[in-house]
């Protein structure tokens, strides 16, 4: 590297001083966005888990309860680690369940009755509209090299295709 070059790096640097990570604040804006949307994607699909968790019934009702509940206790172990990598890069997160809404991206289920194999399909699908926004997400901090949410979002990613692909396995005993 020349001189030049890490002078014009110094100063830069010098600059970024100011924020809370060395990201521009454009970058800050982009991925703290998609973080907020991304932790009111997981809230919602926590509560859809934890709704089929709380409903399941039939033959398989232990085996599938116990299942739901895993996952619905790792999404809800994600939350504050989302919401905190918003905040240390100086954004601002989800305060409300209104504003979990303003940005639900998995369609909620109220019905009386769902049965088991249609839970599984729906959890499964819901999992894979996951895993496609965090790579979204993932690609956004690629952009901008922000190499910490990129890590998180990896795992995340793993975590939800394996959600995913327990659920797809699961719900075949029903074809």
């Amino acid at each position: 590297m020349t001189s030049m070059n890490i002078g014009m790096l110094k100063k830069d640097e010098e600059s970024k001083c100011d924020l809370p990570a060395d990201l521009s604040p454009s970058a800050v804006a982009e991925i703290t966005q998609l973080l907020r949307e991304l932790l009111a994607i997981v809230f919602a699909l926590y509560i859809k888990t934890k709704n089929f968790h709380w409903h399941m019934s039939g033959r398989h009702f232990r085996d599938y309860h116990l299942l739901l509940d895993e996952q619905a206790g790792q999404l809800l172990a994600i939350t504050d680690t989302i919401a905190e990598r918003s905040r240390k890069l100086g954004g601002k997160t989800i305060r409300s369940i209104e504003e979990i809404s303003l940005d639900l991206r998995i369609k909620e289920n109220n019905q009386e009755f769902v049965a088991p194999e249609e839970m599984l399909r729906e959890l499964a699908t819901d999992n894979g509209s996951l895993t496609v926004y965090m790579r979204a997400a993932h690609e956004s901090c690629d952009k901008h090299r922000d190499v910490a949410t990129a890590s998180l979002t990896e795992v995340w990613i793993d975590e939800a295709e394996r959600r995913t692909w327990f659920l797809r396995e699961t719900a075949q005993g029903y074809k």
